[in-house]
C-alpha cells in the first residue's frame, strides 16, 4: 500500500503495526461489522480486546499504556482497521484519540496516571464533549458554563453529537468559566455517575451507524476542582491543537475509505461479467477506475505531507485543513463511483462500498466544516 512515493514515511514498526491492525480487523471486526452496523452499536468488550492487542493510543506515552509511536502509527491504525468494514467501530474505538489529548497536554501527573491508563487498556471509555446544539463550529459561542462552587464547579449545558457519549466512563468537557469568547474556556473531566450529568438521547445518523453518538446533559453537575484540566481559560489553545490532530485523522479516514472502496471496485470489475466479458474490460470502467486511483493518490499525498510536517514538529494548520477538505471530497467521489461500478449490489447494505458511501458524507462536516476549513486556508493566503 505504501510502496514507492510513500515508503520513506514508514519504518518496520509501522509495517508491523499495520499487520497487527489488519489481523485484528479481519478477526474481530469484519465478521460482525454488518450486524453491529444494523444494531447501531458494537460490544463494549471490543475495547478491551483492542487494548490487550496494543491498538489503542498508538502514539500516546508508553508510561501510560500507549504505543509510544508517532502520527503515522495513528494513520496506520485508521487505514488498517477500516478494512473491517465499519467506520462506526473504528471511530468508536478511536474516541480516546480526541478525549485524552487535553488530559495529556493540560493535566497534572496525578490526573494522567489516574485517568489515562484504564482507557488505553480498554477498561474504560473516554469521550470528548465540545459541540453544542446551537454552536457547531462556532466554538467561541459555546454556552455550557462551569461556575465555581466551593472546592469544585457546577457545570450546566448540553453537548451534542458526542462520539461514545452514551457509555463513556469519562468525558472531557469544554465549558465556559468566564465571558471572554476564547480566554473564558476551560476543560474538565466529568466522570460517569456524577449527579446532574446524564445522557439525553442516542442519535441516529446517516452513516457511522455502529458508533455510539449521543446528546449529553449537564444540570448543575458538580465536578471537583481536581477534575479541572490546567488553569481556567487554558481550554481554547488545547482545543485548537486537538482539532488540528482530529482533522488530520479525518483526512486519513477519507483516504482509507476511498482506497478500500477503489480496491473493492477493482475486484468487482474483474469478477462481474456483462455482455460476455468482465466489466473491467470495458474502457468506460477502466477509465473510471483510473480517475478514482488518481484521486486516491492525490488525497493520500496531501494527507501524508501534512502528517510528515506534523511529525517533524512544523505542523501547518492550513495544510491540515487542505488535507481534510480534499480527502473528504475524494472519499465522497470515489465511494460514489464504487457504488456505480457495483451497480445494484452497490446499493445493498451488505457491501462495504454502500456503507462507506454513507460514512464519507460526514467528513466535510465533522471536526470543523468544509467552510470553516476554507476560512482557515484563506487566512494563510495573505489576502
Amino acid at each position: 500500500m505504501h510502496d514507492g512515493l510513500f515508503a520513506d514515511l514508514f519504518d518496520d514498526s509501522h509495517d508491523a503495526f499495520r499487520r497487527e491492525c489488519r489481523r485484528f480487523a479481519e478477526r474481530e471486526i469484519r465478521p460482525f461489522a454488518e450486524a453491529w452496523e444494523e444494531a447501531g452499536l458494537f460490544p463494549r468488550a471490543l475495547y478491551q480486546k483492542a487494548g490487550q492487542a496494543g491498538l489503542l493510543g498508538p502514539s500516546m506515552p508508553t508510561a501510560l499504556g500507549g504505543g509510544g509511536g508517532d502520527v503515522f502509527h495513528e494513520i496506520v491504525a485508521t487505514e488498517a482497521l477500516l478494512h473491517g468494514g465499519s467506520t462506526g467501530v473504528v471511530v468508536g474505538l478511536g474516541s480516546l484519540s480526541i478525549a485524552l489529548p487535553p488530559i495529556l497536554n493540560l493535566g497534572t501527573e496525578a490526573q494522567k496516571q489516574r485517568l489515562v491508563p484504564p482507557v488505553l487498556a480498554g477498561d474504560k471509555i473516554a469521550a470528548l464533549a465540545i459541540t453544542e446544539p446551537g454552536t457547531g463550529s462556532d466554538v467561541a459561542g459555546l454556552t455550557t458554563r462551569a461556575v465555581r462552587d466551593g472546592d469544585g464547579y457546577r457545570i450546566s449545558g448540553t453537548k451534542m453529537f458526542i462520539t461514545s457519549g452514551s457509555r463513556a466512563d469519562l468525558v472531557t468537557v469544554l465549558a465556559r468559566t468566564s465571558d471572554e469568547p476564547h480566554a473564558g474556556l476551560t476543560f474538565f473531566v466529568v466522570e460517569a455517575g456524577t449527579p446532574g450529568f446524564s445522557v439525553g438521547r442516542a442519535l441516529r445518523k446517516t452513516g457511522w451507524w455502529a458508533s455510539d453518538t449521543a446528546e449529553l446533559i449537564f444540570e448543575d453537575a458538580y465536578v471537583p476542582a481536581a477534575n479541572r484540566l490546567g488553569e481556567e481559560g487554558t481550554g481554547f489553545v488545547a482545543m485548537a491543537q486537538n482539532f488540528a490532530n482530529e482533522r488530520l485523522m479525518l483526512a486519513a479516514n477519507g483516504c482509507a475509505l476511498a482506497a478500500i472502496s477503489l480496491a473493492d471496485a477493482i475486484d468487482y470489475a474483474r469478477q462481474r461479467a456483462a455482455f460476455g466479458r468482465p466489466i473491467g474490460r470495458f474502457q468506460v470502467t477502466r477509465h473510471k477506475l483510473a480517475e478514482m486511483a488518481t484521486k486516491v493518490a492525490s488525497a493520500r499525498s496531501l494527507t501524508y505531507l501534512a502528517a510528515a510536517q506534523a511529525r517533524a514538529g512544523s505542523a501547518d494548520m492550513a495544510l491540515m485543513a487542505m488535507a481534510k477538505n480534499h480527502a473528504a471530497r475524494v472519499a465522497q467521489e470515489v465511494c460514489y463511483e464504487a457504488v456505480q461500478i457495483f451497480g445494484g449490489m452497490g446499493y445493498m447494505r451488505e457491501t462495504r462500498v454502500e456503507r462507506f458511501s454513507r460514512d464519507a458524507r460526514l467528513l466535510p462536516i465533522g471536526g470543523g466544516t468544509q467552510e470553516i476549513m476554507n476560512e482557515l486556508i484563506s487566512r494563510s493566503l495573505s489576502l
